[in-house]
């Protein structure tokens, strides 16, 4: 049994390593962008792959444990959190951004329904 608890312990930490590398590569993506949208994607998968290896690994380390439990329920909530709050903050930016045209094809209310009636028209073709 001590030796399965050893195993466990090694891959926690190396699933902690994971974490903090996938973190560092989040990073060099959001540094590397210069377009909010883009800084938000690099930023939001990173996160939630990141805090998942992470708190996983945590969870490997610290056995079956009423803590272990709390760790789940984290990720849990982690998992539907991130990636809704990225939405929103997305969405928010790019409802409210008026030169969002330069950065890219955005498809807003004028011209939302005229890109539609092209859409249906390509997929009959």
């Amino acid at each position: 049994m001590e030796i399965f608890r050893s195993i466990c312990t090694v891959a926690g930490l190396l699933l902690l390593i994971l974490g903090i590398v996938i973190f560092i590569f989040e990073l060099a993506g959001f540094m590397k962008y210069k377009y909010i949208l883009n800084r938000m994607h690099a930023a939001g998968m990173g996160d939630t792959l990141g805090i998942f290896i992470c708190l996983f690994g945590l969870v490997l380390i610290c056995g079956v444990h009423f803590i272990s439990a709390k760790l789940l329920l984290v990720i849990v909530f982690l998992w539907f959190a991130s990636p809704t709050a990225s939405h929103l903050i997305s969405r928010l930016e790019a409802v409210t951004d008026e030169e969002i045209n330069k950065y890219v094809d955005v498809q807003t209310g004028d011209n939302l329904s005229e890109h539609i009636s092209q859409s249906e028209e390509e997929h009959h073709e």
